[in-house]
């Protein structure tokens, strides 16, 4: 919108006004400009476009300059006061900046060379007991690879085997809440915990949901979108909601394995 009084636009809202005088008086000579006047009118435009266009991009360098220097000097490495609060963070693992929440460091186990993505989430315990001492109830183990967004709840044991990578926003619990009484908030009933272990080599797709009580061996793939419960072996492809196995290997070759009969 241009507003009379524009520095560079105001000759032109002037002229808009002066054009429709003469138009309505049958005035011709409006089709009569000066060439000089209308390139400088065209070359003031261009001029306050590209100032506009400049200074957000300006400031868009220094915003995702700035985020850089965050996520570079804001991640959790070993060494860092934020480490020191873990039971263990070994040397080489990262944080990615910045997390989503973390409680209940003292209790976290983390190997060396682990890269955890941004907008992590990892808790231990209950809000009221977080702070308290004890023996870990997450071990995250050696060169595993946490996608952003990865949440993991942990309130009996949880256990990641090494070289375990994810894709974003896995979810993994050994917590449920009860449901039974009917007269109570389900947010309210008490829970029911269950020890989660997901084998050394495995794979846990996007989005893939793990719930408590369950085992995954080694070498798994948990398709994308998968909600895992149960007891799952070694070599081993589980898809589905509820996930079931769908390939395993035989010791030679990767079998399909048939969907058992309704």
């Amino acid at each position: 919108m241009h507003w009379v009084g524009d520095p560079i636009v105001g000759h032109d809202v002037g002229m808009g006004v002066d054009d429709g005088d003469r138009a309505h008086h049958g005035d011709a000579t409006r089709d009569h400009e000066p060439d000089g006047e209308a390139t400088s009118q065209t070359t003031s435009e261009a001029t306050r476009c590209d100032y506009i266009a400049a200074v957000p991009a300006f400031a868009a360098d220094i915003i995702q300059r700035s985020w850089d220097l965050a996520v570079r000097h804001g991640s959790i490495r070993k060494g860092t006061r934020k480490a020191d609060r873990f039971a263990r963070f070994g040397a080489g693992s990262i944080m990615m900046f910045p997390t989503t929440a973390l409680m209940g460091e003292q209790r976290i186990e983390i190997g060396s060379d682990t890269h955890v993505g941004p907008l992590a989430t990892l808790s231990t315990g209950m809000p009221t007991t977080a702070h308290l001492p004890g023996p870990p109830i997450l071990t995250v183990g050696d060169r595993c690879l946490l996608g952003k967004g990865i949440g993991i709840v942990a309130h009996e044991r949880i256990v990641i085997g090494d070289d375990v990578f994810t894709g974003h926003f896995v979810y993994i619990t050994d917590q449920n809440h009860g449901y039974e009484d009917l007269q109570q908030p389900i947010g309210m009933q008490m829970w029911t915990n269950a020890p989660v272990s997901i084998g050394a080599g495995s794979w846990l797709g996007h989005g893939s949901v793990v719930l408590p009580g369950t085992t995954i061996g080694r070498h798994t793939v948990v398709a994308a979108g998968a909600v895992v419960s149960g007891e799952f072996p070694d070599n081993a492809v589980l898809a589905g909601v509820p996930a079931r196995l769908v390939r395993r290997h035989d010791g030679q070759n990767w079998m399909r394995v048939p969907r058992p009969p309704t």
